[in-house]
């Protein structure tokens, strides 16, 4: 049966796979001072899960840890965002080679906070008093991420040729994954009838704002969603190929050690 405690790892998972991809960056950013902010910036990612993990960990019981959530739960058991699993690059398969673009990294991390900004608004008042100070906490953390995002967004908008190009193309790449966020799963409707979380689709005006104001002053077009394609479900636990990547890398210490403390 579906309970709230759902809700609370779509909420951890989403953050952890931020933390885990800005984390790819550490030593590889294109600037000394932008290395050290996305490593930040996915160090707060991670503690926001490490909350969520916990309060989901102590619901769930029957010896559940932050631990064996983040690392002993298989690619079908997670429930973030398909948008979060995608790798630093444009459309293509998972084992293809190819250069990582901060433009794709950028744009993933503003339309990602541009939602949260106000999901953790929203949550604030959740009937859960645990997630409500989380929420109060994490606002404060993606109100920086969003305000960093978008001014990257912006430079790169309206810079070269060459960077305007590139972010164009993330954003094209990017944008259809979003139509993930407006649809419902079984942990979200279930938080919302225990008064727990909040109905993600009553955001998207406010959302829209955010993101066609930022495009608009980054001189960025937004591409038209194609009406009936296919919506990724993530959030249900259907995956793309990148995301098994992205675990057995995450996971492999752990689950090589197990139970092991440092």
């Amino acid at each position: 049966m579906t309970t709230y405690i759902d809700y609370l790892l779509h909420l951890a998972d989403n953050a952890v796979i931020m933390g885990q991809r800005n984390g790819e960056w550490c030593g590889l950013g294109p600037i000394l001072e932008e290395d050290i902010a996305l490593a930040n910036i996915s160090l707060d990612y991670i503690g926001q899960a490490r909350l969520l993990y916990q309060l989901a960990a102590e619901l769930k019981g029957a010896g559940a840890t932050e631990d064996t959530l983040a690392y002993f739960r298989n690619e079908q058991e997670y429930l973030n965002y398909t948008l979060v699993e995608l790798p630093h690059r444009g459309a293509m398969s998972g084992y293809a080679s190819a250069d990582r673009d901060y433009a794709v990294t950028i744009a993933c991390n503003f339309l990602y906070s541009a939602l949260m900004v106000l999901v953790w608004d929203k949550l604030q008042a959740s009937s859960d008093k645990t997630l409500a100070a989380i929420a109060e906490k994490s606002l404060k953390e993606v109100r920086y991420h969003l305000r960093h995002t978008r001014n990257w967004l912006v430079r790169f908008g309206d810079g070269t040729q060459e960077s305007h190009d590139r972010v164009q193309a993330a954003i094209d790449h990017l944008l259809p994954y979003t139509e993930e966020f407006w649809t419902s799963s079984p942990a979200e409707q279930a938080a919302l009838e225990a008064g727990v979380a909040v109905d993600v689709a009553s955001l998207r005006a406010d959302w829209d704002e955010i993101v066609n104001g930022a495009l608009i002053e980054a001189t960025l077009t937004r591409p038209e969603v194609v009406a009936g394609a296919y919506v990724t479900e993530g959030k249900k636990g259907l995956h793309s190929e990148h995301l098994g990547y992205l675990l057995s890398e995450m996971q492999s210490l752990a689950r090589a050690h197990p139970g092991c403390t440092w």
